[in-house]
């Protein structure tokens, strides 16, 4: 099998985040919220072609990835989340990357827990 060229690849853009919680969320709930949120704003179809995805999320911080002419859309779908297991909860946006490196190093600084 071989790998596409870096020309050929679908561009992806990074958004760093911060959720405002009641309580401690674990990632599968936030997981849950989220596609069920964009699901409701963006429909079925929408949501694939944003192709969004939670890559970290620790210490109520995380990094999402999607593709990069669908950002506008996937912070408003992440900016619709109001609860998460019965509690209040918001999601912040705290800024977007072309690269992971870059959404860690400028937005999630001195979080150390972003390692793949």
């Amino acid at each position: 099998m071989k790998i596409l060229p870096p020309t050929l690849r679908d561009k992806k853009r990074y958004l760093a985040f911060e959720l405002i919680c009641e309580h401690d969320v674990t990632r599968e709930e936030l997981i849950r919220e989220m596609f069920s949120c964009v699901g409701s704003l963006i429909g079925d179809v929408g949501s694939s072609k944003c192709g969004i995805r939670v890559l970290t999320f620790e210490d109520s911080k995380g990094i999402i990835r999607c593709a990069h002419t669908k950002t506008e859309q996937t912070r408003a779908a992440v900016a619709t989340i109001t609860h998460i297991g019965g509690k209040r909860a918001v999601v912040h946006i705290l800024g977007i990357s072309g690269t992971v490196a870059g959404a860690t190093e400028k937005y999630l600084e001195g979080t150390e827990v972003f390692t793949f």
